[in-house]
């Protein structure tokens, strides 16, 4: 059985909504007529640099798909003069906004795609877009006055201790709304996500596995080469579980999506594996029916009761990176530890 959101669950349908809503009715909404003060003089924090604004920014430009989302949920799409690093097809709630910005790359930008769009300010998800062989260092363009900015999620060490992934995630949409003098659209987009978060924790404390102990997960990103590549401790998906009550069975591994063997996967035994679809972004084993044939076809892997008893859970891989999108994902791992029995 697949696990996708149901037409029953509060969660999905509230998010459903509030993307909806917030994402598509509200996107050509006139920030002059909402009354929210211009961002002259505004002065934010990004990954350990200040950045000053004179005015809002009117040739904005992300470098990735998560930040040109965040953008087009806060109604910016007039603000942009470019995009670029697209992995998969934009959700429906924001093509007609998408369509009105200009493609500057299809994949990651190059320093001189960048300059041909003449920003005023550029935003990733993170800091390693930055480098001279991609879109040019942050202190290049510091020295051209354009202030660059990483999200929070990208450098907590940057950032207040004690901070979750999701809350330097909407401290982003703080940020970037103060900046563009769009703080009531940004505060209200936080304020429904961290509802959403505390409704997916809600039952957290009823998690168990028969016998005791919080039920394990395998959150499998990628095959490439023929290796799987897994969330380790410090990508989003640990948080995830930690908020439903599950347990990351790789999180004695210190990075977001580390390499790992079939044998080692087999070895942790998880109670069930979450699988991230790529299929739009086109690599081999990048989809989940290719992921699941994989393990069912490994000669240990198959073995698992996870595998043998389909205790598998499908949800769109860009979800599981830091985005505006990530509370979807973790309605769906909510939902499915409920379908699953893991929450009573």
């Amino acid at each position: 059985m697949r696990h996708r959101a149901r037409p029953g669950i509060p969660l999905a349908f509230a998010l459903t909504l509030t993307l909806t809503t917030a994402g598509c009715s509200a996107a050509t909404e006139d920030r002059a007529a909402t009354g929210e003060p211009a961002a002259a003089g505004a002065v934010i924090g990004s990954c350990g640099r200040q950045l000053s604004f004179d005015r809002p920014p009117e040739r904005a430009v992300t470098l990735d798909q998560t930040s040109t989302e965040t953008l087009l949920e806060l109604g910016l799409q007039d603000r942009l003069a470019g995009t670029a690093n697209l992995k998969t097809k934009i959700p429906a709630q924001y093509r007609d906004a998408y369509a009105k910005v200009p493609v500057i790359a299809p994949k990651i930008a190059t320093s001189e795609q960048l300059r041909s769009a003449a920003p005023d300010f550029v935003v990733a998800g993170s800091s390693d877009l930055y480098t001279k062989d991609r879109a040019g260092t942050r202190e290049e363009l510091q020295a051209l006055e354009v202030p660059a900015f990483v999200s929070a999620v990208d450098c907590p060490q940057q950032n207040e201790a004690g901070k979750s992934p999701f809350e330097l995630l909407f401290s982003d949409y703080e940020q970037l709304g103060k900046v563009f003098g769009s703080q009531e659209r940004a505060g209200r987009l936080a304020r429904e996500q961290r509802a959403a978060v505390t409704e997916a924790g809600g039952n957290a404390a009823r998690a168990a596995v028969p016998g005791g102990g919080r039920p394990t997960v395998v959150y499998l990103y990628s095959v490439f080469n023929g290796m799987p590549y897994v969330a380790g401790r410090t990508g989003l998906p640990s948080e995830m579980s930690r908020i439903v009550g599950a347990q990351n069975a790789f999180d004695d591994v210190d990075e977001d999506w580390p390499e790992v063997s079939w044998e080692e996967v087999a070895r942790r035994n998880p109670d069930f594996v979450v699988v991230g679809d790529l299929s739009e972004r086109g690599r081999p084993g990048d989809s989940a029916a290719e992921k699941r044939a994989t393990l069912a076809e490994h000669p240990l892997v198959s073995k698992l009761a996870a595998v043998r008893d389909n205790r598998i859970v499908e949800v769109p891989g860009i979800e599981l990176d830091p985005s505006v999108r990530s509370v979807h994902a973790l309605g769906l791992l909510a939902a499915a530890m409920r379908d699953l029995g893991y929450v009573r």
